[in-house]
């Protein structure tokens, strides 16, 4: 018996595929793509946490208690004001556009569908996307501060309109990943439209809308020109949310960013330093709700 056949096999084997050295060039490709996204990214945070952390915990817990300081050359904290006004108005504008977010493309996506009337609200809704955050916050000038004042309730206004389409086009993604089947298995079984969207689909797309909402949110904490237009610049603590100036970390950060004084750029990295701290605590605390939700069912 000739062993040719059998050499030339190993011989074969042995020889890299064109097929692996393109999947070889493919990973590598990704691998930079990768790096060259993240690498930004921690350059940031290195930025902000080794510049922040000195000044937002060289006067712990003043840096988070105390008022802002009137006078932006003297240094010292603090940024309590800023952060109690960053929880309010982020949560009411939560409050407001989550919830007709979700509702929102629910109608567009189990509803709406193609009829004419969710074309229109969708196509909105994208156009909504792109429009600058500036020019929400001289709409709600226009059509609230005017009249009202400068109340943190201004800014979550504008705030919502800017996170009302991220949610609506996050949650119709998420609701279209959901298996037909699952809709077709409940009406089987008996349940109506209403009865199938509150327990099969709604749960089946939470991971995904819970991720919609928190880039939503992630977007509405670092937004400021908006809040300069509607929730004015206050140096006190504020708890009201419908009446007077009020003032958030954004607002704070731009203005101390552009002050000429070391002191005042001093508590604008501790001012982004505790915004990112924020950030990172709602995400992580959402998180964790969601995934016992997620356990329970």
């Amino acid at each position: 018996m000739s062993l040719a056949p059998v050499t030339s096999a190993i011989d074969l084997a042995a020889k890299p595929s064109w097929r692996s050295v393109k999947n070889s060039i493919a990973s590598g490709l990704m691998a930079a793509a990768v790096l060259a996204v993240a690498t930004p990214l921690v350059l940031v945070l290195a930025s902000v946490i080794a510049k922040g952390a000195g000044v937002a915990f060289h006067d712990f817990p003043d840096f988070f208690t105390e008022t802002v300081p009137i006078v932006s050359r003297r240094a010292g904290p603090g940024m309590g004001p800023a952060i109690l006004g960053t929880l309010l108005v982020t949560g009411v504008a939560t409050l407001i556009a989550v919830p007709l977010g979700i509702l929102g493309a629910i109608y567009l996506h189990e509803y709406g569908a193609r009829q004419r009337f969710a074309r229109i609200v969708r196509f909105m809704a994208m156009v909504m996307t792109g429009v600058p955050s500036v020019v929400m916050g001289l709409f709600v000038y226009v059509t609230w501060t005017l009249t009202f004042g400068y109340s943190a309730f201004g800014g979550a206004l504008a705030l919502a309109c800017l996170m009302l389409p991220v949610v609506i086009g996050t949650t119709e993604q998420m609701l279209k990943l959901v298996p037909d089947h699952l809709r077709e298995a409940s009406f089987a079984l008996g349940a109506g439209k209403a009865r199938t969207i509150l327990s099969i689909v709604v749960p089946a797309a939470l991971p995904g809308i819970v991720s919609g909402a928190l880039l939503a949110v992630a977007r509405a904490a670092g937004e400021t020109a908006p809040l300069m237009f509607a929730v004015g610049a206050a140096t006190a603590y504020n708890g009201h949310v419908f009446g007077g100036a009020n003032t958030a970390l954004s607002v704070q950060i731009f203005g101390n960013a552009t002050s000429s004084f070391a002191a005042a750029q001093d508590r604008a990295w501790g001012a982004a330093l505790t915004l990112l701290m924020l950030t990172f605590l709602v995400t992580l605390v959402a998180r964790i709700v969601t995934a016992r939700v997620q356990s329970k069912r």
